[in-house]
């Protein structure tokens, strides 16, 4: 996430999901009849989604008047009972449309962090679960913000016990950190050719960085954890608000070297 409040497109988001690559998904798209303007990607087995956008607008199908988008991330802490567990899936597509997450029963989650994005900037709700647990809140700062599993710059309340993931989420945000400070930021305008021209040096990076998918500090992965499922990166979300809308870019993972599979999502 990158919040720079003078720029001409102030506000950046990267989405990467990670995800067992068995699990069954489709591309970004208006998949819901109940809230026809959100677009997101479906996954297919619970029917909701890990990213919504709601473009905004004044007609008689735009929840507001501008544009907001949703981002889950799974987290840490106690589960919910399985009894009584809901999909987390919901949770974008409530938050893009402004629907308040703290009115729900949270008990019935299992532990997230939501980032809801504007173009004025983002705001991190996280929940670890539990009874008499609590939904706390955080507006991220001006500047480049890593949210990870384990909360904004990986310091959720409740964290991961395994120090494997903890080293690779570690190695992963200070590498991707440094190589985007190092590099200019895009001015992603909705009206851009192609990916490559919205998006500039920052492009190459978010494909991956020429790293192999098992290295720690990885992007786009692929890890084998062993149970037998396997762990890695489906998809790729690039999201800019400025004060001309919003533009996505979406794209599967992992690419091969010069692989056009970046398009841009219509809104």
């Amino acid at each position: 996430m990158s919040i720079e409040p003078s720029a001409a497109v102030p506000v950046l988001l990267l989405s990467v999901r990670d995800e067992y690559t068995g699990r069954r998904w489709s591309p970004p798209g208006h998949h819901w009849p109940a809230q026809p303007s959100a677009v997101g990607g479906l996954d297919l087995v619970a029917g909701g989604t890990w990213l919504a956008v709601e473009p905004g607008g004044t007609g008689p199908d735009a929840p507001a008047a501008e544009p907001v988008a949703a981002c889950l991330l799974n987290g840490f802490g106690t589960p919910a009972s399985e009894t009584a567990r809901l999909s987390r899936g919901e949770l974008p597509l409530l938050a893009a449309r402004g629907g308040r997450i703290d009115t729900l029963d949270l008990d019935r989650y299992d532990p997230f962090h939501l980032v809801v994005v504007r173009p004025d900037g983002a705001r991190v709700l996280s929940w670890g679960g539990g009874n008499g647990g609590r939904l706390a809140e955080l507006d991220l700062p001006t500047g480049l913000s890593v949210v990870l599993n384990d909360g904004p710059e990986g310091l959720a309340e409740n964290r991961t016990a395994s120090e494997r993931i903890r080293l690779l989420m570690a190695a992963r945000a200070a590498h991707f950190r440094a190589r985007f400070e190092a590099e200019p930021r895009p001015r992603p305008l909705p009206g851009a050719a192609t990916a490559d021209e919205a998006w500039g040096t920052w492009l190459p990076i978010v494909t991956g960085d020429g790293l192999p998918l098992d290295a720690p500090e990885a992007l786009i992965q692929r890890r084998e954890f062993g149970d037998g499922r396997i762990w890695g990166s489906s998809s790729i979300s690039l999201l800019a608000f400025g004060p001309e809308g919003v533009r996505y870019d979406f794209a599967p993972a992992p690419m091969a070297p010069g692989d056009a599979a970046w398009r841009q999502v219509e809104l």
